[in-house]
């Protein structure tokens, strides 16, 4: 998509996060998307071309820098002890090429790159941990850094290791490996062949039946279930004798570890593209399903030296299989309002079997989709599936048309409160702007007290609206003025439920800067904008009466992010909703500001260094806990002074601010 300045640009940026957002939580937090792989992966690629065209843009809470999807609430989370990352994807051979090509340029790398290929399983990402040779500790992926502890429904898969092999070697002190438990199509057919007979509703496809599967609080229904795991990888590779992701696949192996069979080295480009075309022609015919081939480069010295983005190794990729393609037809639409407003059109179809998997619905994000592809209720239209459940609308078969179906009118008023509807100047979304709509409430009640926010155990979706249906909770201060008669009278609860959440939400009380920020979801605020004025501000009176330009001064806090939340706190309502909620006992205490070695310094480049690449220096730098300037500001401590440096170097002296030369900054990072 062209964009003729930065700020019809930034405006689309906008968009498309929040369009994400929302997508990665029905993915990763309800196992409910509404849209298919390929159509999220349109979303992500348009984000990372705009991103990557203006990179002035880029905001701290971007999907690009986020790792993904936040835990469920039924099990004790842990934080993992190194991230687990997301991948990116790309979809042809010339982007395989141009995956080379980064690489090459960041590490300033002319000699060979051997790559290791793998099926990509369309199960559920798990981490394991062993001590001593015994499995202690097993995690779902959750956000990336806290993940579900699921250790009793893991024993029960029969392919993970209880205790390690010594045929492996010597067993380390810990080991913590990363894998795929997944569905086998027999298994999944046998499942859902027993669910028929019992009146239970079937699972969609293999990976909803895998996730379904781990997250049942009986590790005994676990054990049930026909599920299998491959291991793919560990968190510490560094401290394994291998020196690379071939021979960590056969280390880990002799542990007693699957290994999957179709893992294969290529020593070119040309053989991946082979082994990918392989692997497509193949997959109908495997026991499990693959939406596509993972690629990673094998040499550990040359991933630790690629280091990753926030979001993604950048030694690794999917290559992703082309979706399927049928046709059904759209019975109607629901216009459905989000938390920030947003009103977005989900169209009802008349089911359809893709790859084997009923699909029902289908997001048409905004009026502009719909006017852009002439969509009408009973139209004959081309739909796609991209390993999911939910698929994406191509095309109108307009050669099918009757001329019985009628036109979708986008309404004019909020279908929850009656509010009219905006849709701002070069924005696709349209909005309702009520801050009194239930819908939104509801949403952002939900929101605060979910994972997301203040992680008030017991208080989920389907609890926090019965509370609303029962006027019991009408905004969030109300929320920490319950009491557990008010619950033992609802129906379903009991004594020690309604005393269970009433703990839950007295232990919710004390709270830090950073989480009840990002529980109060202001429109542009996440978890990382809410960390960032959390350790800019000891406060939150601070934050509250913190001009636009202040806010903007903060390294990562954007023209948006800043205007928004001067917008909020200016409300009269917000700030009295906040004074209730101290007079219900809630406190914020003292954020932890510090920890990693560079906190708190601020870097500026300048000329060219001879022993890495500009990109993998900045890695280095963030990676320690700084921050990466542009320019010479007051805000700047550090300034690498590399071969010819430039004018910054004459500005910084003249400023005061220290600077190293590039073997001072190599020593000062750990070399």
């Amino acid at each position: 998509m062209m964009f003729i300045d930065e700020q019809q640009a930034e405006k689309r940026l906008a968009e498309l996060r929040r369009e994400i957002h929302f997508h990665d939580h029905r993915y990763y937090v309800l196992d409910d998307p509404i849209i298919t792989d390929s159509e999220y992966d349109l979303l992500f690629r348009e984000l990372l071309e705009l991103e990557e065209q203006f990179p002035g843009l880029i905001t701290p809470d971007s999907p690009s820098r986020r790792v993904g999807g936040t835990p469920l609430a039924q099990f004790e989370t842990v934080k993992h002890l190194f991230p687990m990352y997301s991948l990116d994807n790309v979809f042809t051979g010339d982007e395989l090429e141009t995956f080379e090509k980064k690489i090459r340029r960041f590490l300033q790398y002319e000699g060979d790159i051997v790559y290791v290929t793998e099926p990509k399983l369309d199960g559920l990402a798990v981490e394991l941990v062993y001590e001593k040779g015994f499995l202690t500790l097993g995690l779902t992926r959750g956000d990336g850094i806290v993940g579900e502890n699921i250790t009793g429904q893991l024993k029960t898969v029969q392919t993970i290791p209880l205790r390690l092999q010594k045929s492996g070697g010597e067993i380390p002190e810990r080991l913590i490996v990363r894998g795929e438990v997944y569905l086998p199509r027999h298994g999944f057919k046998q499942l859902n062949k027993q669910r028929s007979a019992a009146g239970e509703p079937l699972f969609a496809n293999p990976r909803n039946a895998a996730a379904g599967s781990l997250r049942q609080l009986d590790p005994s229904v676990t054990a049930r279930r026909p599920l299998a795991f491959f291991v793919y990888g560990a968190a510490e590779p560094d401290s394994f004798p291998c020196r690379g992701q071939w021979e960590l696949l056969s280390y880990l192996g002799g542990f007693g570890f699957r290994i999957n069979s179709y893992v294969r080295q290529c020593r070119t480009l040309e053989e991946v593209q082979d082994r990918y075309a392989e692997l497509q022609k193949i997959r109908t015919e495997l026991e499990y399903e693959i939406d596509g081939m993972v690629i990673k480069v094998d040499s550990f010295d040359l991933q630790n030296r690629l280091g990753t983005t926030v979001r993604a190794p950048r030694w690794a990729v999917a290559w992703k299989f082309p979706p399927s393609q049928v046709t059904t037809r759209i019975r109607g639409v629901e216009f459905q309002v989000g938390r920030t407003g947003a009103v977005t059109p989900v169209a009802n179809l008349e089911p359809v079997i893709v790859d084997g998997v009923t699909v029902k619905r289908a997001t048409l994000h905004n009026r502009d989709e719909i006017e852009r592809k002439d969509l009408r209720t009973g139209d004959q239209v081309l739909v796609q599936r991209a390993g999911d459940v939910i698929p994406e609308v191509i095309k109108v078969v307009t050669e099918a048309r009757t001329g019985e179906e009628k036109k979708i009118c986008f309404p004019e008023h909020c279908p929850e409160c009656g509010h009219r509807l905006v849709q701002p100047a070069a924005e696709a979304v349209t909005r309702c702007v009520n801050p009194h709509c239930p819908a939104q409430r509801l949403q952002n009640l939900i929101h605060f007290a979910g994972k997301g926010g203040m992680d008030i155990e017991g208080l989920g979706r389907k609890n926090m609206e019965q509370l609303v249906r029962n006027s019991l909770v009408r905004d969030i201060q109300d929320i920490f003025r319950l009491q557990t008669q008010d619950l033992e009278k609802l129906e379903g609860w009991g004594q020690k439920s309604a005393k269970n959440v009433i703990t839950s939400i007295e232990a919710a009380k004390k709270t830090t800067l950073s989480k009840f920020i990002r529980a109060l979801g202001i429109r542009y605020i996440g978890e990382v904008n809410a960390g960032l004025l959390a350790r800019h501000f000891d406060t939150l009176q601070q934050v509250m009466s913190a001009s636009a330009a202040d806010l903007r001064d903060i390294e990562g806090i954007g023209e948006q992010a800043a205007a928004s939340l001067v917008e909020y706190f200016a409300d009269p309502a917000v700030r009295q909703m906040i004074e209730n909620i101290f007079a219900a006992g809630v406190t914020i205490g003292s954020e932890e500001k510090g920890g990693r070695q560079l906190d708190g310094r601020v870097f500026l480049f300048t000329g060219s260094l001879s022993s890495m690449s500009r990109n993998e220096a900045k890695q280095r730098v963030k990676f320690l806990g700084g921050q990466v300037a542009s320019s010479v500001t007051s805000r700047v401590t550090d300034l690498v002074a590399g071969e010819k440096p430039g004018s910054k170097l004459r500005q910084a002296q003249d400023a005061g601010i220290r600077t190293l030369d590039e073997k001072q900054f190599v020593e000062l990072t750990g070399g």
